[in-house]
């Protein structure tokens, strides 16, 4: 047996702050995640410093594939020759240049992810602008 309901009101009670942030989601297809400000900072902190360590390492990486004398290549290439591997040089190329082609995409990828979340009280800023989007 279910409780008696007092109307439509006990389905939906959320506030005003809440399906205004529901309604900026579905008009803008973003889905922002409103978090307490201590939180946002430390997400804000640390998806920026893994996104910038991912874009870096994956350039290292990119410059290891392209370069013969690099550094990480010597490196690489000595690691595995005390493991008892010689990798043809096109084929540690190429996986060189894909780690470096998927850590850009992490870095890119947590970034993204990042800006999702806002504190409560972060109004969109492309809400608060006053000029008009019109460009004509």
């Amino acid at each position: 047996m279910t409780a008696p309901s007092d109307g439509p009101d006990d389905v939906s009670r959320d506030s005003d702050a809440q399906r205004a942030d529901r309604g900026d989601a579905e008009r803008d297809g973003r889905r922002d995640v409103v978090v307490p400000m201590r939180l946002y900072k430390t997400i804000t902190v640390f998806s920026t410093l893994i996104a910038v360590v991912g874009v870096v390492v994956g350039f290292v990486l990119l410059d290891a594939a392209t370069i013969r004398l690099s550094l990480l290549r010597r490196l690489v290439i000595g690691l595995l020759k005390a493991v008892g591997i010689a990798p043809p040089s096109a084929l540690l190329s190429a996986v060189l240049a894909v780690a470096g082609l998927v850590s850009i995409g992490v870095g890119a990828g947590v970034y993204v992810l990042g800006t999702r979340f806002r504190a409560r009280g972060m109004g969109n800023p492309q809400e608060d602008a006053d000029e008009s989007s019109s460009n004509g």
